[in-house]
């Protein structure tokens, strides 16, 4: 059983909206959908070098209550934090909470 007191982060729930570019491809933006409760919980972290720029990966398990339609094309925000959803999956039988595996790039 989950204490639903330990959802305690009001995440901002962003779908994927493209663009034509003019030049054959599209621009990616993203556009609130709605305002979730969550658990984050912090599970690892590895450091690299993205774009000439060192910084760090960490993933994260965060835990909603089942409702809204969440994939892997959607993305959470925390005030300024990003978070990229990679799997997305039912936290047990009773399809209450799911439980998101997420990364978040910190520079």
């Amino acid at each position: 059983m989950i204490d639903p007191g330990r959802l305690n982060r009001r995440l901002v729930l962003e779908a994927p909206v493209e663009t034509p570019d003019g030049a054959g491809g599209v621009t990616r933006a993203y556009s609130d959908v709605g305002t979730i409760w969550a658990e984050v919980t912090p599970v690892a972290a590895r450091g690299d070098v993205e774009g000439e720029s060192a910084g760090a990966t960490v993933t994260h398990r965060i835990r909603v209550r089942a409702g809204p339609a969440i994939t892997t094309q959607h993305q959470l925000r925390l005030d300024a934090r990003v978070f990229r959803i990679v799997s997305v999956r039912a936290h047990d039988r009773s399809d209450r909470f799911l439980d998101i595996h997420a990364e978040e790039r910190v520079d």
